[in-house]
């Protein structure tokens, strides 16, 4: 979704609710200036993104495998 920074002044509650459910963009003068997202999303991508990357034991599932990242963090 992408709104005005106005509108998230003006309803900056509706879309702390929101932020849940979808990233919001916000935007300036027609350009995008910010984003605003769940903080766990950013960490999720990224180790989604890390999938492969690694290199893994033989006997090591994919879910393993990134359960073991998180818990290392």
């Amino acid at each position: 979704m992408t709104i005005t920074a106005t509108e998230l002044k003006t309803n900056l509650g509706k879309y702390l609710e929101m932020v849940n459910d979808e990233e919001i963009i916000i935007t300036k003068n027609g350009k995008s200036i910010a984003r605003l997202s769940k903080p766990e999303s950013d960490r999720i991508d990224l180790l989604n993104s890390l999938v492969g990357v690694a290199k893994k034991a033989k006997n090591m599932s994919e879910d393993d495998d990134r359960l073991e990242r998180i818990l290392n963090r």
